[in-house]
């Protein structure tokens, strides 16, 4: 028997949290943006870092949750792991400041992160 967390409107823990995981790594790609063009952009893009980061572990957070008293697949504890592996590997390559990394990197992310949306 497999339970989930829900919101009133249906949507369950998990999926809010992957929703939030892509909305962060896509204002990250809005701040890289000011990052080059604004003298303010430098901070928006180190505070959305963090943000998404936090997103990130949330997802980890979701997926356990999701898997462990639900019953559920261990599958998207995997995938949320993953996800956090590769954040990490984002931060470290943005403060190195690699470019040639960061931004491909970044766009596998947000790609992935829409995937696992589109699968909940």
């Amino acid at each position: 028997m497999t339970t989930q967390v829900t919101t009133r409107r249906g949507f369950s823990f998990l999926q809010i949290a992957i929703a939030l995981q892509t909305l962060t790594i896509f204002l990250q790609a809005v701040s890289s943006g000011l990052l080059m063009t604004t003298s303010y952009g430098e901070v928006l893009h180190s505070v959305g870092a963090r943000v998404m980061y936090g997103a990130s572990m949330l997802y980890v957070l979701a997926a356990v949750l999701a898997w462990k008293p639900g019953g559920g697949s261990p599958r998207p504890v995997l995938h949320a792991s993953g996800f956090l592996v590769l954040a990490s590997v984002q931060v470290a390559v943005g403060i190195a400041h690699i470019p040639s990394v960061h931004l491909p990197l970044g766009v596998l992310m947000f790609g992935l992160s829409v995937l696992a949306l589109a699968r909940r």
